[in-house]
């Protein structure tokens, strides 16, 4: 009988694993994919905001510090969020130089 429940906890011990395992995996997948896409947008704002500035006729200090915040955002990595704030910053200096050439 104890060899019974010993199969039987072994089993149900095997089961739980495949069940965490089922959930935590995916949801790890996509939050890694949401990084990864977040940090893409972000470096390709602060790409098109360097391009702008790299056009514009005149300085424009805010926008030199919003692009100087980005890039510094950028070093020093981070989640998702961090990618977003940095993406959110580049593309502010983007309009300021669009308004300014």
């Amino acid at each position: 009988m104890s060899h019974t429940l010993l199969v039987w906890l072994v089993g149900g011990i095997l089961l739980v694993g495949a069940g965490l395992a089922t959930t935590l995996i995916p949801a790890r997948r996509a939050r890694d994919r949401e990084r990864r896409t977040a940090w893409s947008a972000a470096r390709a704002a602060i790409d098109t905001a360097t391009v702008s500035r790299d056009a514009a006729t005149s300085t424009v200090p805010a926008a030199e510090q919003l692009l100087a915040r980005a890039e510094s955002i950028a070093a020093a990595r981070g989640g998702a969020t961090a990618a977003r704030t940095a993406a959110q910053h580049a593309q502010q200096a983007d309009q300021l130089w669009r308004g300014h050439r």
